[in-house]
């Protein structure tokens, strides 16, 4: 039996509307997990927002509203794009359910026992944007007398009474952890970094507040709420049924993988493999700290007013377009840039052009030449047989391998190549001419093609899932069949000689223009 599979992105915090990079980060992620299920692996895949801190107390009391109410309609607008980009989560995950606050309580306690959690006063740097402290050495100068965090934002010092976590306790657990486990963070350059801030030395951790009180109560200190990332962290154990003994939390954790952004990568890291040592509990398998997305270069902001709609680049584009344009474009680790441009040059180029008009002209050439019945095969060249072991490569082994470690584009860059060599063999092989000549030929031709299409919308069905299954019903391919085994087995033979028949095929993806303020 296939292991369970755990994917988590971050949640999310709904301060304002989502944008690309939330979109970017969980597309991602469904990727991966769809992927897995095509394994046969028992999947989990959760998401969510982030809901409490004191960034969410201001912006609520800058609209004249409570934070509660804040948090419903901002955690919406996430569910509501997640369901338009066609994310499969199983579950979808907000920290202010009870649930959530019970399980947040129980990882302090156990904290707490384990002699980990003390009272003190806390005087020092925080961002209030980024939720998070910073030591002195880590600030640069901002504007006048302003100092800002390493992500650029500004920070405030701030006094209050607070309860600390012993994280300085910590640092050569977390070092031996990271030696016998070199794979935990990737890519290797966010390990390193990672590796270097706890070798420095770390300092205890002030993990509550008293100057609000939006947030998870901390148990036997009603004044005080958690540091928002104590419950945030906490989320991925939550959506299991932590602390009860729940047969998801037996099954799925520790997670396989949490996939997050890089400038969180310390949280997940550093503070939340010490939280769960105190706890007594196992270890998240690996941490992704995936790049930004930059518009055209430049990281999007509200002043810049260069902040990108996932909505209207769906609506303009398509979904499953714009899906695989994220995962194609640039290596995902590394940060990328994006344009309107390349965006419609990458569809029109790979999927109109490219894939769309193979799978168009073969089953065009099926329905008008052999009446919508898929042909017989009647002996294979060397043709055929290089392109189906072409194909078998790319499908089989390269794309399962780059999908296993996330190297997304790398595995759409098998996929195109595959794509490209079936687009060689149409033209080079003719079936078009060969119907005068040798029918038989041109069944056999348009009976390779047709499986090897078959087998690239299979495989392409992570990053794709609607238009590959558009494909695939057009096809008559059995929804069981529609995974790496299925597809490798003797499919074919048994659909030609069924009743199946083609309907006159329709376009996969149509042509984009190009925007007229994208041209100007």
């Amino acid at each position: 039996m296939a292991e369970p599979y755990y994917i988590t992105t971050a949640i999310h915090y709904p301060n304002g509307k989502p944008h690309i990079g939330h979109a970017y980060e969980t597309i991602a992620a469904d990727v991966a997990a769809r992927f897995q299920r095509m394994r046969g692996r028992k999947v989990r895949f959760q998401t969510g927002t982030d809901e409490h801190g004191l960034k969410m107390a201001q912006k609520a009391r800058d609209l004249g509203i409570t934070p509660r109410a804040l948090a419903d309609e901002m955690s919406s607008h996430f569910r509501v794009l997640f369901d338009r980009l066609n994310i499969s989560y199983d579950r979808f995950f907000r920290t202010t359910e009870d649930e959530h606050h019970r399980a947040s309580q129980a990882i302090w306690l156990a904290m707490e026992k384990s002699g980990d959690l003390y009272l003190d006063r806390y005087e020092g740097w925080y961002s209030v944007r980024d939720e998070a402290y910073y030591d002195e050495s880590e600030l640069t100068e901002g504007e006048g007398d302003e100092k800002l965090s390493p992500q650029g934002t500004p920070v405030e010092w701030t006094v209050e009474e607070s309860w600390f976590f012993r994280l300085s306790k910590y640092q050569e657990p977390l070092l031996r952890f990271y030696r016998d486990n070199p794979e935990f963070v990737r890519p290797a350059t966010r390990f390193n970094e990672v590796r270097s801030f706890v070798e420095r030395g770390l300092r205890d951790l002030s993990v509550s507040r008293t100057s609000f009180d939006w947030g998870v109560r901390v148990p036997g200190t009603e004044d005080h709420v958690m540091y928002v990332w104590v419950d945030a962290l906490t989320n991925y154990l939550t959506g299991l049924g932590y602390p009860d003994e729940t047969e998801d939390f037996a099954t799925f954790w520790p997670a396989d993988v949490h996939l997050i952004g890089k400038d969180i990568v310390r949280f997940h890291a550093v503070y939340w493999p010490a939280f769960l040592m105190s706890a007594g509990l196992p270890l998240p398998k690996a941490i992704f700290g995936h790049g930004f997305l930059l518009n055209r270069g430049q990281k999007e902001s509200k002043s810049l007013g260069n902040v990108t709609d996932p909505h209207e680049l769906a609506d303009r584009f398509g979904v499953d377009q714009l899906r695989y344009f994220l995962l194609r474009e640039f290596t995902f680790g590394q940060d990328g840039s994006y344009s309107v441009e390349a965006i419609v040059n990458r569809s029109n180029s790979e999927l109109a052009n490219s894939f769309g008009n193979l799978a168009q002209r073969t089953l065009s050439l099926i329905f008008k030449n052999c009446d919508g019945v898929v042909p017989p095969i009647s002996g294979h060249t060397d043709a055929d047989t290089a392109l189906f072991g072409h194909v078998d490569r790319v499908i089989f082994q390269e794309m399962p391998a780059n999908y296993d470690t996330l190297a997304f584009a790398q595995a759409l860059e098998a996929w195109i190549g595959a794509v490209y060599a079936c687009n060689a063999y149409i033209d080079e092989q003719a079936p078009w001419a060969l119907r005068k000549t040798d029918f038989e030929r041109m069944q056999t031709v348009l009976a390779t093609l047709y499986i090897v299409i078959a087998q690239l919308a299979v495989a392409v069905q992570p990053v794709m899932p609607e238009t590959s299954a558009k494909l695939l019903d057009a096809m008559g391919l059995a929804s069981e069949l529609r995974d790496f085994e299925g597809i490798r087995s003797h499919w074919y033979p048994q659909l030609a000689e069924s009743d199946f028949r083609l309907v006159k095929p329709k376009g996969l993806f149509p042509r984009i223009e190009m925007p007229a303020e994208a041209d100007a």
